[in-house]
């Protein structure tokens, strides 16, 4: 078939107006034409053999198959090319765009990082003025705690005082009245115990430790208190009372640590309840004249004037008989009205005697022999404890009853005893404490200095003047110690040196 047979059917076709269709035979007759419209030009023809190794123009064929493989599907893809470049397109729009969302991302990730590492960095690393001023407040803090602390003795309260002042007349006038008049003696002693009870009772209540107001020894002031004004003529109450005063009262001064501390008024008022009794009955029996007795109080007159085996000579085991009344009276009425009516209240942790002395002696072997027992038997078994200390307590009574020497001896032994347990109390606690201070200071003071933030600590001048006296020389302190932590403490100076030295020395002069 010629070219001008096709050319007329594809006129045909086109006025028909119908699309034009490639059959197979069309399509081979196309192959099989030798019309140069079809044949790439300069070429003959004849289609020539395309070769990998040449490099010219018509190498940009090779990208599309040959002729004779071409498809309708081929064709329908040449179609949709453009639909494939926009899509491409939007495609790499959008990686780009993510792109940029990633790089912005990124850049704001490392700069809030940059400005975490700057702030960190800037807050361990602070400036010398922020050194030098948390510097300054270490330093004033610690020594200002160490003034407070130096300047105790100025800083008592107003009641603190009264307390000292009273509990150094009350020393002083006893000692007057035991010398001069002491048949009145009791009188003092009712007044006192009339002043201190009702303070003792608020304190107490007021810090949950009114519980310790039914012990023994408030027993103990109230029977004196029944013998000398209620029933001056019993024998039987005044030979209780005497025993009970001179034997466990008396002797707790030991167990309790009692002490002279003139400026506690608890202190004061605990060692009042406990050495008075004792000293009161001393004066009634051994320094009060027979005719006063005879009048004002004829029990302890019948008791002194009697003969030996005599119904009123009592001796030791009817002396331990007719106390142990009075004591198992205390006691069952203890045991109902504390341990068992306020059980609750003890369970959740107010304090009694019983509590206190459980935990005091846990470590001991009597502690811990009560402790092993079940619970429902150690209140049982402290209270028998208990009774068979004061029947031991007791054991020297008559002693005191008949030897005016043997009773002043006793008394003066706790007197001294009180006082050195308040020596102890000035000079151990008071100076222990003090000087648990200082030497926390000091610790503060090194830690500071060999930390990084105390090194790069400026150093302010004077700083060897405060760590040595005027005339050059160290202090006596520093020379005695001579360690390490001493001499970095020395080498600091106090930032306010004015300031504290005139609160140390006016707390010096008060």
């Amino acid at each position: 078939m010629d070219e001008g047979g096709v050319h007329q059917r594809r006129t045909s076709d086109a006025k028909g107006g119908e699309t034009p269709e490639l059959h197979p035979a069309a399509l081979e007759d196309i192959l099989d034409s030798e019309s140069d419209y079809f044949s790439p030009p300069g070429s003959p023809s004849t289609r020539p053999r395309l070769s990998r190794n040449s490099f010219s123009y018509q190498d940009d064929w090779e990208t599309f198959p040959p002729l004779d493989q071409l498809t309708v599907f081929d064709l329908l893809d040449n179609l949709s090319l453009s639909q494939r470049l926009e899509r491409l397109q939007r495609s790499l729009n959008s990686q780009r765009e993510k792109v940029k969302k990633q790089q912005e991302k990124l850049r704001s990730t490392s700069k809030n990082a940059r400005d975490r590492v700057v702030g960190e960095w800037k807050r361990r690393v602070p400036t010398a003025d922020e050194q030098l001023e948390k510097y300054r407040r270490r330093m004033k803090t610690g020594v200002e705690r160490l003034s407070q602390r130096w300047n105790a003795a100025a800083a008592v309260t107003l009641r603190e005082k009264i307390s000292f002042i009273a509990g150094v007349l009350n020393i002083f006038i006893s000692g007057y009245l035991l010398g001069s008049f002491p048949e009145y003696f009791y009188i003092w002693f009712s007044a006192q115990l009339a002043y201190f009870m009702p303070i003792r009772f608020y304190r107490y209540h007021a810090i949950g430790y009114h519980y310790f107001l039914a012990d023994l020894c408030y027993f103990v002031n109230v029977l004196c208190m029944l013998s000398i004004w209620a029933f001056p003529q019993s024998k039987r109450l005044f030979i209780s009372t005497f025993c009970l005063t001179f034997g466990n009262n008396a002797v707790a001064i030991a167990m309790w640590r009692n002490s002279m501390v003139f400026h506690s008024m608890d202190k004061v008022v605990s060692l009042f309840i406990h050495i008075m009794p004792p000293v009161t009955l001393h004066c009634l029996v051994h320094l009060t004249s027979l005719d006063v007795l005879k009048e004002r109080f004829p029990a302890i007159y019948d008791i002194k004037t009697s003969e030996p085996g005599s119904p009123e000579h009592f001796g030791l085991f009817s002396m331990m008989i007719w106390a142990t009344v009075p004591y198992m009276i205390w006691q069952m009425s203890y045991h109902l009205f504390i341990t068992v009516r306020r059980a609750d209240k003890i369970a959740a942790g107010r304090p009694t005697s019983f509590t206190w002395l459980r935990k005091s002696y846990a470590k001991a072997w009597i502690g811990r022999l009560v402790l092993s027992l079940p619970e429902s038997l150690q209140a049982p078994a402290f209270m028998m404890i208990q009774y068979l200390y004061a029947l031991l307590t007791m054991i020297p009574c008559p002693i005191w009853l008949w030897s005016r020497w043997a009773s002043g001896i006793f008394i003066t032994g706790l007197f001294i005893l009180s006082i050195h347990n308040g020596a102890t109390y000035y000079i151990d606690v008071f100076g222990k404490r003090f000087q648990k201070e200082l030497e926390q200071l000091k610790k503060e003071v090194a830690q500071w200095q060999s930390s990084p933030e105390g090194a790069m600590a400026p150093i302010t001048p004077g700083m060897a003047a405060a760590a040595a006296h005027p005339d050059g020389k160290q202090s006596d302190y520093t020379s005695a110690k001579g360690s390490h932590d001493n001499a970095n403490i020395e080498k600091i100076p106090l930032l306010d040196s004015t300031g504290v030295s005139t609160a140390i020395e006016g707390g010096t002069r008060k």
